[in-house]
Parts: C-alpha cells; structure tokens; sequence
C-alpha cells in the first residue's frame, strides 16, 4: 500500500464545484479523508454523492476547486489517479456478453497488470464468486453481477476505494464480504469513500461521517466505527 503523497491525505477536496447546465451539483464542498479511514458519506438521491465520486474516480471534472486522490489532482492527472483506485459504480462497468473471467481479464490487460491468473482467483475468491466465473454476466443476478463489479476494483489492490452505493443489491453474506473489503484497505493503510442511503449502516462501517444535502456538506465528523 502507498501513502507517500497527499500530506496524510488520502482524498483531500477544496471548493469543489460542478453544476450540470443551470443545475448545481455541488456547492463548493471541502472533505479530508486520512490514510487508513474509511469515509461514510450520506445524502438522498441528488445530494451530490454521486457527482463527487465521479470527480474524485476521474469519470468528471469539478467547474471549480481542487480535488486530490493520493495528493494528486484529479482532474489533471487522471490516468495516473486511475492507477491508485478502485472504484465500483452504479453501473457494473462490466460487459454483459463476456463471462466473469473473460471481464476480469479484460481489466488486467487495461491496467497492463501481471499475474493476471492469480489476481483474478484473488479477488473472485474475496468476493465469494469463483465459481460463477465462467458464466455470461448478462445472464447474472444484480447481486451477482455488483460481487464481480468489486472484484474488478480489487484486480490492481488500489490505494484508495471509492464506492457509490455498494451495497445496492447485495444480500446479507456479500454485505460482509464487502464491509470486510472496506475495512481491510483501511486496515492495510489505504482508505474509503462509501455512499450509503443506510445512516445506521454509514455509522457501523466508517471512521467518520459527511452528510451531503443539496450539494452542500451539511456535517462532517468522527462519529463512525465497527
């Protein structure tokens, strides 16, 4: 696990703005989260979460502000970013017409990575899905489908875990290989971004807490913990 850049920051945000034509997104948010934390960041549809990880993943750029990933600016150093992260959306980002090991290795070719073999066994077995890995992904349940979205994110073992509603869908035994995810990159010095609708679920799971509304950070505090 990396942590030499940022200033002890993992994810660092300054006066971060985005609107989408006249709509505001977000409203000049500031966020610090240090190296070996995970961040629970709350707030109903259209709060901004969402909008926020795409910034912070590099899938969009803030109109104004700063947004640091690994003490590098996301919006001009995104492939360099992209390398430090793991990121699992509300779309799988998967291809419905490939199976589950034909995606996975997919992945490990784009990021150029070697013992692809290995790290595929590595992250289906984490996720609870190697033995599903040769059926078709369009063919998969939405709870089957997000274990391998996590498991694509784990491929590169990122620095930095950023995950928009992760829990979407998953039953009770992935919710647990998830939360164990989350809190191993924690524990291993690296750090998490998880949105969650779930307050109780968002106090159990993080170190600390942000309450998003209206694309403003309404709280922000220490409040979380297994």
């Amino acid at each position: 696990m990396t942590t030499d850049a940022g200033g002890g920051y993992a994810v660092r945000v300054r006066g971060v703005r985005k609107a989408f034509g006249r709509t505001p997104a977000l409203r000049g948010v500031d966020l610090d989260v240090p190296w070996g934390s995970v961040l629970s960041l709350v707030g109903s549809n259209g709060s901004g979460k969402t909008t926020l990880i795409k910034i912070l993943a590099t899938l969009t750029k803030a109109d104004d502000g700063q947004a640091l990933v690994c003490g590098l600016n996301a919006g001009r150093w995104g492939a360099q970013v992209r390398r430090r992260i793991g990121v699992v959306m509300h779309d799988s980002l998967l291809y419905d017409d490939l199976t589950g090991r034909e995606n996975l290795a997919f992945f490990c070719r784009m990021f150029n990575l070697d013992g692809a073999d290995e790290r595929v066994e590595r992250a289906t077995e984490t996720m609870g899905v190697s033995d599903r890995l040769d059926q078709r992904i369009g063919a998969m349940s939405h709870g089957l489908k997000k274990r391998f979205s996590i498991a694509r994110a784990l491929l590169h073992e990122p620095d930095v875990l950023l995950m928009d509603e992760p829990d979407s869908g998953l039953d009770q035994d992935a919710l647990a290989l998830l939360d164990g995810v989350i809190r191993d990159a924690a524990g291993a010095g690296g750090a998490a971004i998880v949105t969650t609708h779930n307050r109780e679920r968002a106090v159990r799971l993080g170190d600390s807490i942000a309450v998003l509304g209206d694309g403003r950070l309404s709280y922000e505090g220490a409040e979380g913990g297994a």
